[in-house]
């Protein structure tokens, strides 16, 4: 009879909008909503917004807490309702109809003064969750707000536009009469077709909506975001930097897999959510979750230029960094070795052997306009693709990291598609680079940095510039460098070794 009765919460069950605009369950928003002080929910002049609500659910959750934590100051369920609805909780919609879906969510009513809602206190039928179509402002081919592709958004008025109104305005405190927040909180979307490409290629988003939540000065701010901002590039480097040398982020609780947060849902060098305390600078919580694992540290996120998920990562890196003075970085070729794009194609006739992702043949010299004093070397070609789908582990959470490894004679040249690591006088030091590449060592720093499916020589920044007159094993670098049971175990659970009959 029990069972029979069982009311399910139809928000645990919403399919994606995408893997760009993901929908939050019940269970993630209650464990968000932990970092908050609980003394938040006990005053009624708490005021919270959601700025890109998609189902409400955040909203929804809060409203819970404020229910039971203002039930003593105001203990008339009604009065309370009302109190809560119409003073309290605030939200921004992405869509129309995420609006109304939101309004269903958190007054029971896609009309927040409809004859079914909740609350008795609105007048108007959109209440504090507001929806307004918003265009973006093109300039010079791309939105001046949120840098949209105007090839690809400008759209007629059956469309939707994909422009945020929470980042379409330069004035945010308008939204509600300039009204202070305590709490920001929300899942943002995270990215936009930039028409690069295929029209795969998109530029990363979520960092727009965090910044303009700064704006507005909350005591609190707490949103859920790709982790590969950890990396930057893509525009991110910025919102890299302001992040890691903000003392004010306290909690940042980091999914290396991003199924591990959303069920079925893969999003490119996994998510996390972060707690930004405006009151209260100091060390950040970091809390790293691999499967049913977890690690916790205290930490200052800006000790290394870029964020390193976990501790014994931390303890990793420190060894090598103390032993070594030169990195790998600093003989890895840029983008384009040879100024070759990835769409040459070989010819049967040249001077010079020309690998492709394609396939190989040959190609005239003259047609080389970079990197000419590293044809008549010996060189160690590396696939700038990763071997993971975007830093994605497989299903044992395990990493390969490299693809292709190969090593280049003299007169041999490539496209865009590869990377160069290094030039040897001997094809013997560039065959023990080759097996150095393919060490559980080099390939666990490499990890430490890699989220997307990119590799360039930033990557490198933590891997030692050792000899290559000497051939390399992880036996003998995990001896070098002191590396502890504890830390080659904790290697060996996160990347795999390379068979090289399947390489």
């Amino acid at each position: 009879m029990i069972q029979a009765n069982y009311n399910p919460d139809v928000l645990t069950c919403l399919a994606n909008l995408s893997n760009d605009e993901v929908f939050t369950s019940p269970s993630l928003v209650n464990e968000i909503l932990d970092l908050l002080p609980e003394e938040l929910w006990k005053n009624k002049e708490t005021k919270v917004l959601d700025p890109v609500s998609k189902t409400g659910v955040f909203l929804r959750e809060i409203a819970k807490r404020f229910m039971t934590g203002l039930e003593s100051e105001i203990p008339d369920r009604q009065a309370r309702i009302n109190h809560i609805f119409k003073n309290q909780l605030y939200g921004v919609a992405i869509t129309e109809l995420t609006s109304l879906l939101s309004r269903r969510s958190v007054y029971c009513s896609k009309l927040a003064n409809g004859k079914y809602s909740i609350c008795e206190a609105f007048e108007d039928e959109k209440g504090n969750i507001i929806y307004d179509r918003t265009e973006h402002i093109w300039l010079n081919g791309s939105c001046k707000f949120c840098g949209a592709s105007q090839g690809v958004y400008d759209r007629n008025d059956a469309l939707e536009t994909h422009a945020y109104q929470f980042i379409h305005s330069s004035k945010p405190k308008s939204f509600f009469k300039n009204m202070r927040f305590d709490v920001i909180i929300g899942n943002p979307p995270y990215q936009l077709n930039d028409g690069g490409g295929t029209g795969s290629s998109a530029k990363p988003i979520y960092n727009k909506f965090v910044d303009q939540a700064k704006k507005l000065n909350p005591r609190y701010l707490s949103m859920i975001i790709p982790a590969r901002w950890y990396s930057g590039g893509k525009g991110l480097d910025d919102f890299r930097n302001d992040m890691l040398n903000d003392s004010r982020i306290r909690h940042l609780v980091d999914f290396a897999d991003s199924r591990d947060c959303f069920p079925g849902v893969d999003i490119a060098g996994g998510v996390c959510y972060f707690l930004w305390d405006r009151d209260n600078k100091g060390d950040c919580q970091v809390k790293t979750i691999r499967k049913s694992q977890s690690l916790v540290s205290s930490r200052n996120l800006s000790e290394f230029g870029t964020f390193i998920r976990d501790n014994l990562s931390i303890d990793i890196v420190k060894k090598i960094r103390l032993d070594s003075q030169t990195f790998l970085d600093s003989i890895v070729s840029s983008r384009m070795p040879f100024g070759l794009v990835s769409s040459v194609k070989p010819k049967s006739v040249g001077d010079l052997n020309l690998i492709t992702s394609n396939g190989n043949g040959k190609i005239d010299s003259n047609l080389i306009t970079s990197g000419h004093d590293l044809i008549k070397k010996w060189k160690v070609l590396l696939s700038k693709a990763s071997n993971d789908h975007g830093g994605q582990p497989d299903k044992e959470g395990k990493r390969r990291i490299f693809s292709r490894i190969e090593v280049m004679p003299p007169n041999t040249v490539c496209t865009e598609s590869y990377l160069v690591v290094g030039s040897y006088d001997t094809e013997e030091e560039a065959k023990n680079m080759a097996n150095f590449l393919r060490t559980r060592f080099c390939r666990f720093l490499v990890s430490t940095i890699l989220l997307t499916q990119n590799i360039t020589k930033g990557t490198f920044t933590h891997v030692p510039l050792l000899q290559m007159t000497e051939l390399w094993d992880d036996t003998k670098l995990f001896k070098k460098y002191g590396i502890t049971n504890d830390e080659i175990h904790f290697i060996e659970s996160v990347i795999r070794p390379i068979d090289l009959h399947n390489e």
